[in-house]
């Protein structure tokens, strides 16, 4: 696990072993998951989402704490994943950082508690599995407008975004933030500290 330019948001690139039946890779290790962030990943919840080529879901977020830590993959087809910054105070607040996830480099995405969340889909199909660190809560929940100009996320050129009614009707990053809506960088990180004060 490679940390990303976001502090809390890592890149996996597991082994992949290919033969004559198929392949086998670990996706997840808690070791190496615990190595990396100081404390373990708390598994509540895995989904399985699925998606037709410009299909962008987010940016979803929960309330501090515990909101919802995610450990994402692509197993079909190919997602453009995208990790923002939500958490007010942060140093690299309202910055964001893109990855993709495909089926055949099988990389992951671990994004800790407080940040956003939103993917893309590159491809017909494209089915995403992600390991949560709390259930689906509805009142805890949570979406920044993923167009937000402010933002100004790259979302690729050649795709024409297909948004749910509820992420196409969020508020922007600007009036979360006046709503009060956004985690601040202070309580995530206390949170987080409790965390790695438990894996002691």
């Amino acid at each position: 696990m490679q940390p990303l330019s976001i502090d809390g948001a890592w890149v996996a690139e597991p082994p992949v072993y290919p033969d004559d039946r198929g392949l086998f890779t670990p996706w997840f290790s808690g070791e190496e998951f615990r190595k990396a962030t100081g404390h373990d990943l708390d598994l509540r919840q895995a989904n399985c989402s699925v998606s037709r080529r410009g299909v962008l879901r987010g940016i979803h977020f929960a309330d501090v704490p515990p909101s919802q830590a995610k450990y994402v993959t692509c197993v079909l087809g190919a997602l453009l994943d995208v990790v923002v910054d939500i958490r007010v105070g942060s140093p690299t607040y309202r910055q964001f950082e893109a990855v993709r996830l495909d089926d055949e480099t099988r990389r992951a995405v671990y994004l800790s508690e407080g940040l956003g969340h939103a993917v893309i889909a590159l491809t017909d199909d494209a089915t995403l599995l992600y390991l949560c660190s709390e259930g689906f809560a509805p009142t805890r929940e949570h979406g920044v407008h993923p167009l937000d100009p402010d933002l100004g996320i790259d979302w690729p050129a050649d795709l024409e975004p297909v948004l749910s009614e509820k992420d196409a009707a969020a508020p922007s990053l600007a009036e979360a933030e006046a709503q009060g809506l956004l985690p601040t960088y202070e309580a995530c990180q206390a949170y987080l500290s409790q965390l790695r004060s438990r894996a002691q």
